[in-house]
């Protein structure tokens, strides 16, 4: 039982670290230009330099809730290693830890809007690019996807014993 549990508490610390590198990095999508080649994220468009993502007013509103929705996975994802941490020292032997499991499960579900609007409204699109695809920063953050649930699921059944 112990090297279940360091075996979901390491997984958890990888979750959070590839989420904290997946919103930070600018590698979402990648492309060459005239320029060499051309990368962005969430936050910049990065050619021989980085500078603020240019944005249509149409589709702001759809940048501003995938960076939204990936910070509160961070946060939802550290608040469940703490809460993991908590309840693994206060509960009794056969509780289970459904706390930790539920906000797993809300930072999983927020990693899910926010990769799907990322998906919807700006894939393929890199200004002044040609053959764009997707970075390491947007395969990370579906890996983050499917560990957190699964780590969800892991905290919804463990009992400890």
């Amino acid at each position: 039982m112990l090297v279940l549990l360091a075996g979901i508490f390491v997984v958890h610390i990888a979750t959070v670290i590839m989420l904290f590198v997946s919103t930070i990095a600018n590698v979402w999508m990648v492309g060459s230009s005239s320029y060499g080649t051309a990368s962005s994220g969430l936050w910049l468009l990065c050619n021989t330099t980085c500078e603020q993502l240019p944005v249509s007013s149409r589709d702001e509103a759809s940048l501003k809730a995938v960076q939204a929705f990936m910070i509160l996975s961070i946060i939802f994802s550290v608040i469940a290693l703490v809460m993991f941490i908590v309840q693994l020292f206060t509960l009794e032997k056969g509780k289970r830890f459904y706390i930790t499991g539920a906000i797993m499960l809300v930072c999983w579900m927020c990693i899910l809007i926010g990769v799907s609007i990322y998906t919807a409204r700006f894939t393929g699109r890199l200004p002044m690019s040609t053959n764009s695809h997707h970075g390491y920063c947007f395969i990370l953050a579906w890996i983050c996807f499917c560990f957190s649930f699964i780590i969800s699921i892991l905290y919804l059944v463990l009992r400890k014993k």
